[in-house]
């Protein structure tokens, strides 16, 4: 009995000493709970996610911002902002009893006290530049035309914070294009231009300028090239653009798209926006550097642009007439009309002519075309890869000054006439029968051969010289081969069937 109390009392004691040491833990166990701070429980946390990020991924990553911080640093110097007053007079009302000094200030000498008199206002501009030239202290900084249009003081400002006194040195309005000069024995650096016909899509683009304004000067903002041949800018502009997704706003115009290399490749110029302020949505344009490089030694050597002329009228085909003339699918433009006594008619182009290529360029659309042309400098021989009637050709033409004068005398511009085929819709359309033939009469240009021998829109076009025309195809044949001395149409107008005058060439 007695050993097993003892055995017992032993039991008891261990019982003891494990409840005690249970107790003993979970108690260590709250107050450890309880007692850690939050600041203690978010760095165990924090420790517990920790991400270590892999060496090779930070190289490249560091690697590529520094590429972008070099950018900056090389480019930015050569950046600068173009402050510009405009002013203009303007006839102000003068109400007789209203205190007019109080309100705009003393009335001009010479004013008429009871009528109206004229006042100077002056509106600010803002863009951007980039330094291309030096020459015995001048410096030239490329814009846009649209920067310093009317502008009848301007102020270069450069990244250190000086400003000068700034003069136009040329302008190109066909290509928004502009050149200043300021003079300074200061140093800045010259940018480098690249070259344009090498940028792809998906290449990193880099813009930098002015953007809203003097308190967010020399930004720079980071992209890709998002598309290349972009065509329809504002005003009629003939540039294949370089479009962006890079930043651009209002005040980045004539300020430079820059490659990873730290080269120029375009001169920002226009945005596509649908916002009220029309601020950036990811669609900047930029004109290609390639389309600037001759420009820059005409402004400084002449202070003009000389543009080749070759005579032509220029469209884009609709889907019918490429297929009327056999040309789907191909790229191009087609002279739908030739000036008489041109380049292109001393060459041998003729209307209804599809050009595809100059001197082994290829040229994708009208606006390239022209652009393409537009380099040729006067005297330059340019061979012109073209379609006629099916077959690929080639002619060879001797480019000339291209001027306002000879480039809007309607009266050389041949036949005159804008045609289309006839085709199911236009025929439901115009209320036709579904077997009418001929070609319908979409334009007549005033004052051409068609306007004088009294062609009219609306008409259709059956004949050429007493000649029946059967499509689009014959049309242009027999304006090709049956009009080297007088033209004359055959039509019908309404219910009437008629002829027109002829044309004397």
């Amino acid at each position: 009995m007695n050993i097993v109390k003892k055995l017992s009392s032993k039991n008891v004691f261990v019982f003891n000493l494990v409840f005690i040491g249970i107790i003993f833990g979970f108690s260590l166990a709250f107050l450890s709970f309880s007692c850690s701070t939050p600041k203690a429980r978010g760095t165990a946390q924090a420790q517990q996610n920790q991400v270590i990020i892999p060496e090779n991924a930070l190289s490249v990553a560091e690697g590529l911002q520094t590429a972008f911080s070099s950018v900056s640093d090389k480019v930015l110097p050569s950046v600068v902002e173009l402050k510009t007053v405009s002013v203009r007079r303007q006839q102000v009302p003068n109400f007789n009893g209203i205190p007019w000094e109080f309100f705009f200030g003393p009335r001009e000498r010479g004013s008429d006290e009871g009528g109206s008199q004229e006042r100077e206002f002056r509106s600010q501009g803002l863009g951007s530049g980039i330094i291309v030239r030096h020459n015995s202290g001048t410096y030239y900084a490329l814009t846009n035309n649209h920067v310093v249009d009317g502008a009848t003081e301007i102020r270069v400002a450069t990244k250190d914070g000086k400003e000068y006194p700034a003069e136009v040195v040329g302008t190109d309005t066909r290509k928004d294009l502009a050149l200043v000069s300021f003079k300074t024995s200061d140093s800045y650096p010259l940018a480098v231009l690249g070259d344009s016909d090498t940028v792809k899509v998906g290449d990193w683009a880099i813009a930098m300028g002015n953007p809203l304004g003097e308190q967010f000067s020399f930004s720079v903002t980071m992209g890709i090239v998002s598309a290349v041949g972009r065509t329809g800018g504002p005003g009629g502009n003939i540039n294949d653009f370089i479009q962006t997704d890079a930043p651009i706003n209002q005040g980045n115009s004539g300020g430079p798209l820059v490659n990873i290399r730290g080269e120029v490749i375009g001169i920002n110029t226009w945005i596509a926006s649908n916002t009220t302020g029309g601020g950036s949505v990811g669609l900047g344009f930029a004109i290609p550097i390639n389309n600037v490089k001759r420009s820059i030694d005409e402004f400084i050597t002449s202070g003009t642009i000389s543009y080749g002329w070759l005579g032509v009228s220029l469209n884009e085909p609709s889907r019918e007439t490429m297929t009327a003339l056999g040309i789907e699918g191909k790229r191009g433009a087609l002279a739908s009309q030739v000036f008489l006594g041109s380049p292109a008619d001393k060459g041998g182009i003729c209307p209804g002519d599809f050009i595809t290529h100059v001197n082994g360029r290829e040229a994708r659309g009208v606006n390239q075309l022209t652009m393409i042309v537009g380099d040729l400098k006067p005297g330059d021989r340019a061979a012109f890869t073209l379609i006629r009637d099916g077959v690929q050709q080639e002619v060879q033409v001797r480019i000339e000054a291209r001027t306002d004068q000879v480039a809007s005398d309607n009266k050389k511009l041949w036949p005159g006439v804008y045609v289309v085929p006839l085709t199911d819709e236009l025929r439901e359309s115009l209320k036709l029968d579904k077997n009418a033939k001929g070609l319908y009469t979409a334009q007549v240009i005033a004052n051409s051969p068609a306007d004088i021998v009294g062609l009219r829109q609306g008409d259709r076009i059956t004949a050429v010289n007493g000649e029946a025309i059967t499509d689009l195809a014959s049309y242009f044949k027999l304006l090709r081969e049956k009009t080297d001395k007088e033209l004359w149409f055959g039509v019908i107008r309404g219910e009437a069937t008629l002829e027109t005058l002829k044309f004397k060439k």
